[in-house]
């Protein structure tokens, strides 16, 4: 995914970080249309010849920020799969809120996460990023699923999989947009996740 040029020495990566920092902060403030790359590099304490370095515009440094955000989600997946890998597919199913609790937590920790996801919609160069991580988050989930639904078709599963994960995602989008009740929301959203297992093809392994 990656659309920029990391560093490796210390030196360098301290003002990579700082300039990550500085965008974060910026984003949370002004936005993708009032950022600019000169605000970013006033902001790090950097000259714009150290920003061009590792990005090639505003977008570049955006597309970095969503890179390490998704990353971050990615390990906290891989945290949930390997606590509840084994379990049975209802036990699965049920802690699918946890896992919407952890994902929250993530982005909202993250300055700018709002801005960046609405520029993962947005901002054409860097749509592939969303799609990339969702299709990922898909795939993980139904290896997961499929050894307890061997009788069912894969295209099934990953398709509601794939609905599930679509659904989460808008639902982080939602609470940083709007006031509502976290837990309420994710509630609603165990009940809906929850129901995709209940359909014909499935019923019968839960």
């Amino acid at each position: 995914m990656t659309t920029h040029r990391k560093p490796v020495q210390a030196r360098a990566l301290k003002t990579y970080e700082a300039l990550l920092g500085a965008a974060g902060a910026l984003l949370a403030e002004v936005g993708i249309e009032r950022i600019s790359t000169n605000l970013i590099c006033e902001r790090a304490g950097a000259t714009p010849p150290a920003f061009y370095r590792y990005f090639d515009d505003k977008y570049a440094i955006i597309a970095a920020l969503a890179e390490r955000l998704m990353l971050r989600q990615n390990d906290a997946l891989d945290a949930w799969v390997a606590q509840y890998g084994g379990s049975d597919l209802a036990t699965m199913a049920d802690a699918t809120i946890e896992l919407l609790r952890v994902m929250h937590a993530i982005t909202s920790a993250e300055p700018g996460a709002l801005w960046i996801m609405r520029a993962l919609h947005a901002v054409p160069s860097l749509t592939h990023i969303r799609l990339f991580s969702h299709e990922f988050v898909t795939d993980r989930l139904t290896d997961l699923y499929m050894p307890h639904l061997r009788h069912v078709d894969r295209a099934l599963v990953r398709r509601r999989t794939r609905l599930s994960v679509e659904i989460a995602y808008s639902l982080d989008e939602m609470l940083k947009e709007e006031p509502h009740d976290a837990e309420a929301l994710f509630a609603d959203a165990h009940h809906v996740f929850r129901a995709m297992f209940d359909y014909p093809d499935y019923r019968n392994v839960m």
